[in-house]
């Protein structure tokens, strides 16, 4: 295989999924109060900061939000390999709507790890998830609320996302899988 790539959205794109996601959330949930958004580590505390400016310029208040590092709550990583999983939320969640955002959902795994660290900090009233991008093949019987993208992809290709916090541009792109992977 070769090691092409396929953008799937661009700097524009992003901006105006996370403009929609923001206006859906303020729907579903008839604003935002008593919301709090928590991003998965790396990209999706990006991506959560981002949708909390969002809404904040939307409805005039601002959203706590905070970070996820789901780490120690994932099942599919050795003992070894566990870090120091854990969450930093400016306010209590305790029977609070908690949106939960990563860069792409997949298998649902790095999700279900999430929602463990959540219940670890509280009992919120609901859990919702935004995704930038669904590319399928769900493990766990896990859905996102609200998403960026659906992108179909085959076991053999990828989702990356880099955001300008990080990766210094921002764009998503499907990659092919390399020889041998």
């Amino acid at each position: 295989m070769s090691n092409e790539s396929h953008i799937i959205m661009d700097e524009t794109a992003i901006r105006r999924a996370l403009t929609r996601i923001a206006h859906e959330i303020l729907e579903r949930n008839k604003g935002i109060e008593g919301c709090v958004l928590a991003g998965i580590k790396t990209r999706g505390v990006y991506l959560a900061k981002r949708l909390a400016e969002r809404l904040e310029s939307i409805e005039g208040t601002a959203i706590p939000w905070g970070e996820l590092d789901v780490t120690n709550y994932r099942d599919d990583k050795e003992e070894s390999a566990l870090g120091s999983g854990k969450a930093t939320f400016p306010v209590s969640i305790q029977g609070k709507k908690v949106i939960l955002f990563d860069d792409v959902l997949y298998t649902g795994r790095t999700i279900r790890a999430a929602m463990d660290a959540i219940m670890d900090c509280g009992r919120p009233e609901s859990i919702q998830l935004a995704v930038l991008a669904d590319r399928g093949h769900r493990e766990l019987p896990i859905r996102a609320d609200y998403i960026g993208k659906n992108v179909p992809t085959s076991r053999a290709e990828e989702i990356e996302v880099l955001l300008t916090e990080h990766d210094g541009t921002d764009l998503v792109q499907i990659l092919q899988a390399r020889e041998g992977n």
